[in-house]
């Protein structure tokens, strides 16, 4: 929702980037759209008209700003958070979803009508999922020709666009210059990848030929990135994700090919190299990394309400800006979750890299040392008593946890329905609260998802003086509602565990990881 037109007003006046992709300002007298934290001196009040989205700004005619860039900005906090059949239509959209199966697709996929979702997308973004989709592709292909050497009718296709006039057409028109004039105004700190880059042959494993592209993720400050890349290398499987070189780095599929990401925190920003094996998947591996950093969050929100807690708020105060640390992909996860129940980090990951080792697929990566994607479900469903070395009830539970992610009966995806999928995970046989809060939190993104039961979340309840019973410690967190996930990453951190720091070495190493959280 648009804050209030006064708040708005506001906002531009004082060039508020705590709003910046929470809503976009409109000039009726220039015919040009910014964000609220625009440099450029402030219209009048009465000159100015409030859009919820780019994509609604497009609409109506309006053309963006070329000193603010407003199509660059954070997510709005609202989509990523919410639950509801818009928020998952624009996390799928932003997924790409749209260029791959259509408004049929999207449709599909949220269990509505075309006319219904186009009507509620209208209602409430000002925009229908075409335009949604034609402005992600229009800021997508900004991004090919100011950060590649691609030649443009490539970035055209890259985009998803249908046809070079098309694509000249649109940029023209959101950005008031060709696709040429693009290029040539880059700024120079923009930098260029080597596209593409080939990797050095092995006997082993085949060559793929990757387009490196470096790309700013920008995020609302403040954001504290101790615990959010502390955890994802402490927890990593060996061969699919490591720190190196001052970065966390993944392997992951995307929906045209393998990609490999290289994500390091810097001041204002967040820099992601994105090596893909397909261009058309960079605006979808720029979506998975934006959701697994969280960083479309509100800090702002969130520490303003768990800090009205006097247990929680000296927490706040020393580590504002907290983010939950999620996951680029959310199948592999619910397999890792399900891995992890009552056992120790470091014996998670020791199961997970096996079958990490027998199942995955080989990827060959130039810059580092990663070696597989993580096994598809389909294959772990498949898998024999071998390759999965564990207690017999556990055994059951990953494959049946398996088989239901391949069949899609378990949706995990960015739209995928929250409640219901929970509700799919806890009925399976030897799967516990801990597991399904775990999957609710990292995997689906739910910012409410709570893990009372978690032996880090008790203990750290207990050094505050909070209850530490699941019940007690419930009833108290009623308080923190609808941020809990991230009052879980503050009692974590009470702990001194590697989960709750940045990395000090060249590549995570399995015998520094913290024992693991257990139901």
């Amino acid at each position: 929702m648009i804050p209030s037109s006064d708040l708005c007003v506001r906002a531009v006046q004082s060039r508020d980037r705590r709003f910046d992709g929470q809503f976009f300002t409109a000039v009726r007298t220039t015919g040009i759209y910014c964000r609220p934290s625009c440099p450029a001196p402030s219209p009048k009040p009465a000159n100015m008209t409030f859009y919820v989205s780019a994509a609604a700004a497009q609409r109506a005619g309006f053309r963006a700003c070329k000193r603010c860039r407003p199509d660059a900005t954070p997510g709005s906090p609202d989509w990523d958070a919410r639950a509801d059949v818009v928020g998952r239509a624009v996390r799928l959209i932003d997924d790409g979803v749209v260029d791959r199966e259509g408004v049929p697709g999207l449709a599909r996929r949220l269990g509505y009508s075309e006319r219904q979702v186009e009507r509620q997308l209208v209602a409430e973004l000002g925009a229908g999922p075409l335009q949604l989709a034609r402005a992600r592709r229009a800021q997508t292909a900004r991004t090919l020709a100011e950060s590649t050497e691609l030649p443009l009718s490539d970035v055209a296709f890259a985009a998803g666009f249908a046809s070079l006039r098309t694509f000249n057409e649109t940029v023209q028109e959101v950005y008031a210059l060709t696709p040429t004039q693009l290029r040539e105004r880059a700024e120079p700190r923009v930098p260029r990848g080597p596209t593409p880059t080939t990797a050095v042959p092995t006997t082993a494993v085949p060559t793929t030929v990757w387009h490196t592209i470096t790309v700013r993720l920008p995020y609302r400050a403040p954001l504290t990135p101790d615990n959010l890349f502390g955890h994802l290398v402490a927890t990593a499987v060996p061969g699919v994700e490591e720190w190196h070189d001052g970065a966390y780095r993944s392997t992951v599929g995307l929906p045209h090919g393998p990609a490999i990401v290289a994500l390091a925190p810097r001041d204002g920003f967040v820099s992601a190299t994105l090596r893909l094996a397909d261009l058309r998947d960079l605006s979808a591996a720029i979506s998975r990394c934006r959701r697994a950093l969280d960083l479309d969050a509100d800090p702002e929100a969130v520490d303003a309400l768990l800090a009205r807690d006097p247990a929680l708020a000296p927490l706040v105060a020393s580590a504002p800006g907290r983010r939950v640390p999620r996951t680029l992909d959310p199948e592999a996860f619910v397999v890792r979750a399900v891995l992890g129940q009552q056992v120790s980090t470091a014996a998670a990951r020791t199961h997970a890299g096996r079958l990490v080792a027998a199942l995955g697929t080989p990827v060959d990566d130039p810059a580092g040392g990663l070696t597989h994607l993580f096994p598809s479900a389909a294959a772990l469903a498949d898998a024999d008593d071998a390759h999965l070395a564990m207690p017999a009830g556990r055994r059951a539970a990953v494959r049946a946890v398996a088989a239901l992610v391949a069949s899609g009966e378990l949706d995990l995806r960015a739209g995928a329905d929250r409640v219901r999928s929970s509700g799919v995970l806890g009925a399976v046989p030897g799967v516990g609260p801990w597991t399904v809060g775990t999957v609710a939190m990292r995997a689906l993104g739910d910012p409410d998802a709570f893990v009372p039961g978690d032996l880090g979340v008790r203990a750290g309840a207990a050094s505050l003086g909070l209850p530490s019973t699941p019940g007690a410690l419930t009833r108290h967190a009623a308080a923190w509602q609808p941020w809990r996930a991230y009052a879980v990453q503050h009692l974590w951190a009470t702990g001194d565990h590697p989960v709750n720091r940045m990395p000090a070495t060249t590549s995570s190493d399995p015998s520094t990881a913290p024992e693991g959280e257990q139901q």
